[in-house]
């Protein structure tokens, strides 16, 4: 609409807690946005393994919080009680947007005491991203899944 000031509508979206109807959505969503991270790895065959982490040690040991955007999954977060963020997923369409620091800033609400994470050393958008959002690099190690040198982040409240 012409001289409309207002927000985008990717602004619009609401955050809630995981609900177990939510996984074949939610197991969709990393599919697509990992194999546009890394489009040289085959994510499709993954899937299995993910579902089963997911149900398994995701699903049990923490919160998750998904956000919604007219009935679509497009982001969710994952922290345990531990206060490790396990998954930020926010879809393509949304990076650069401010989904993905509102999932940060109800991760650090659900963990105010911190928040460590790992992150692919490669991924540069993400390590800016954590960076601006408070996180402080923690040193290096070696994700035992995939072998890829990772970062430690942390924030600490």
């Amino acid at each position: 609409m012409p001289g409309h000031d207002g927000p985008s509508l990717s602004t619009f979206f609401t955050l809630r807690r995981y609900r177990t109807e939510d996984e074949d959505a939610a197991i969709s969503l990393w599919q697509r946005t990992w194999q546009e991270a890394y489009p040289s790895i085959d994510f499709a065959a993954r899937v299995k393994w993910w579902r089963e982490r997911w149900r398994n040690e995701l699903v049990p040991n923490a919160a998750i919080i998904v956000a919604e955007q007219a009935g679509a999954l497009i982001g969710f977060v994952t922290i345990d009680a531990s206060g490790y963020l396990d998954q930020l997923v926010v879809a393509a369409g949304h990076w650069g947007s401010e989904l993905a620091e509102s999932l940060v800033d109800e991760a650090k609400r659900l963990s105010p005491g911190g928040i460590t994470l790992l992150v692919n050393t490669d991924n540069a958008r993400a390590i800016r991203f954590y960076e601006r959002n408070g996180f402080l690099h923690a040193g290096e190690d070696v994700n035992p899944t995939s072998g890829r040198p990772v970062l430690k982040m942390k924030w600490t409240g």
